[in-house]
């Protein structure tokens, strides 16, 4: 009788109800994280992919290189073709409550989206519609929310964050600032390996072969959490409390905070020992855009006096910022000040990864035949676990 296969991970009773931390589930294809060198795209660093055309890394993502000059140019032209909405979005996105959160609009966007032309099983087609639909459809989720006044004329040749910005007519922003910051800021959330709580929701709903655009708004939905997509709104509103860029003032803060065991927010990472190469790319992008603003001053002091006061505790693993510490800081000082919406802006970039790993999951895998259903065993309280 042949060998049973050796496990990659022995699961014990102490591994229970811990939320599948660590568990090894599959393969991904898309991206991976480094303890030290952090996410990398098909096995380019994002340091090397960052300043790209966001379409171009949506193409590494979905074909697993990077395009030369003409498919890029051919890419865009693809997606552009595909980008006008089908009939009556804006009329349904305007009968939602107007005090509904962001994210919930962005879902129920997708959703109508997905009644109105999902493809039926064609994982792909599906896919690329998805990407070049959601620049329109999430800026009339802004505008008509924000009562920013009628929809302005989608002009997709732009490029899908130039389009975006453009539809958005965000009030008082620097929109060429704002395009800037958002391409960036598109390539640096696209993707992060196969087990974050969004990319392995919407894998998982996929797996049951609901539809992609279903599946990426359950996606949404774990997204939206505050443990999830919305730190980088809690991290804009703690550096706002701090209230001071003096580095011996901002020092104190952090001990006073510790003290009364509250978090640092935007600080420590569960898999990377070293500063989040998304915020280090950040950092260096807000000395670019926006050097002289207040609460960039103070996120630039609170990276280094906040390091400083969490090594000094030997139980943190990571003291370093990771990829939230400052993304709401830019966006705030770019003219895009209602950080409810912030989480919508991390959407908009992970529906890009989150399909490209349902195309691999429902299509590619195991010769063809897709990823099963995704089904996690649950033992019953108070049974001991047994092995085999």
């Amino acid at each position: 009788m042949a060998d049973e296969p050796k496990s990659l991970f022995t699961v014990t009773e102490e591994h229970l109800n811990t939320g599948l931390r660590g568990f090894p589930v599959g393969t991904v294809q898309t991206s991976f994280v480094d303890p030290l060198e952090g996410i990398h795209y098909v096995g380019y660093p994002v340091k090397e992919l960052w300043d790209l055309d966001p379409e171009a890394v949506v193409y590494l993502l979905f074909h697993k290189d990077l395009p030369t000059d003409g498919q890029l140019a051919e890419f865009k032209a693809e997606l552009a073709r595909r980008a006008a909405l089908p009939t009556g979005l804006h009329a349904f996105l305007g009968s939602l409550p107007q005090d509904g959160h962001p994210m919930a609009w962005f879902q129920a966007g997708l959703q109508w989206l997905g009644m109105v032309s999902v493809t039926g099983g064609d994982w792909r087609e599906d896919a690329l519609n998805v990407v070049a639909r959601m620049p329109e459809m999430l800026a009339n989720v802004f505008r008509l929310r924000e009562g920013w006044g009628a929809p302005i004329e989608s002009q997709p040749e732009l490029g899908l964050v130039e389009n975006f910005v453009q539809m958005m007519g965000v009030p008082g922003a620097d929109e060429e600032k704002l395009i800037r910051l958002l391409r960036v800021f598109y390539v640096l959330h696209m993707d992060h390996g196969g087990g974050n709580l969004s990319t392995f929701t919407a894998k998982c709903v996929a797996s049951g072969h609901a539809d992609l655009y279903t599946s990426l708004s359950g996606g949404m939905g774990a997204l939206s959490g505050p443990l999830h997509g919305r730190a980088n709104q809690s991290c804009l509103e703690f550096v706002k409390k701090v209230g001071t860029s003096d580095p011996d003032e901002v020092e104190s803060f952090v001990r006073n905070e510790l003290a009364n065991k509250r978090l640092i927010f935007g600080f420590g990472h569960a898999v990377l020992r070293a500063e989040d190469p998304r915020a280090t790319i950040q950092y260096g992008l807000g000395q670019e855009i926006c050097p002289d603003d207040p609460l960039f001053q103070t996120a630039v002091a609170m990276r280094e006096r906040a390091v400083k006061v969490l090594k000094e505790n030997p139980k943190v693993a990571n003291p370093y910022p990771n990829v939230d510490a400052v993304s709401g800081t830019l966006l705030n000082a770019s003219g895009l000040t209602k950080s409810e919406y912030y989480t919508v802006l991390f959407g908009f970039s992970r529906c890009s990864g989150i399909a490209a790993q349902i195309i691999d999951e429902r299509v590619n895998f195991r010769g063809g035949k897709g990823v099963p259903i995704y089904r996690c065993k649950f033992i019953a309280e108070g049974q001991k676990l047994r092995h085999r």
